[in-house]
């Protein structure tokens, strides 16, 4: 368990910011991996990216492809959702966000110098994520390194929902931003 109803809601405001950080830094945290949702057209879309880095500002930072088409729904609508889900504390964390996409900017150009070569190809494929391609060796053709289309997507979080799943009952609370992450509890 990530709480109990015994804790204060700053206790478990530190709690679930101390968790969050935890998945961008240790690799087999169930963090570590996120649930990003956007809106693609008529419908959502929903895929697991991986959690780069959580700032002390509470920003969510995601790396992928320019060209992808989480950046393009992003593009059009710049809101997200991220959800997280901890298996052992059976705690599930949603977030509502406002992204902001950094492509050859001074930020993205700082973190492409910390990407191991070996990864660097994940941003420069002669084609973009999704295009079909006749079969699986096409897409690793030779690969221009320095015409790349590394992106960061930086998440700020608006609310933060935390749900705590019991046998003695589920507690759930939320964390909103416009009230300086002060929580209301909710009903589960």
């Amino acid at each position: 368990m990530l709480f109990s109803k015994a804790e204060s809601l700053e206790e478990i405001w530190q709690a679930v910011k101390h968790e969050l950080h935890r998945g961008a830094l240790e690799v087999k945290h169930p963090f570590h991996w996120v649930n990003l949702g956007t809106v693609s057209g008529d419908f959502p879309s929903v895929r697991t990216v991986v959690l780069r880095k959580v700032s002390e500002e509470l920003h969510f930072f995601v790396y992928t492809d320019y060209r992808s088409k989480k950046c393009s729904d992003l593009k059009n609508n710049s809101y997200a959702a991220l959800h997280f889900y901890h298996p052992k504390k059976q705690v599930q964390i949603r977030i509502k966000a406002k992204s902001k996409l950094h492509f050859r900017d001074e930020l993205a150009k700082e973190l492409w110098k910390k990407i191991p070569n070996h990864r660097r190809s994940e941003y420069t494929g002669a084609h973009a994520p999704g295009t079909p391609i006749s079969n699986s060796l096409d897409g690793s053709t030779e690969r221009d390194l320095e015409n790349h289309f590394f992106t960061v997507l930086k998440l700020e979080p608006l609310e933060i929902d935390v749900l705590q799943l019991r046998k003695e009952g589920h507690l759930r609370v939320l964390f909103a931003k416009d009230k300086d992450w002060e929580g209301t509890w909710l009903m589960p």
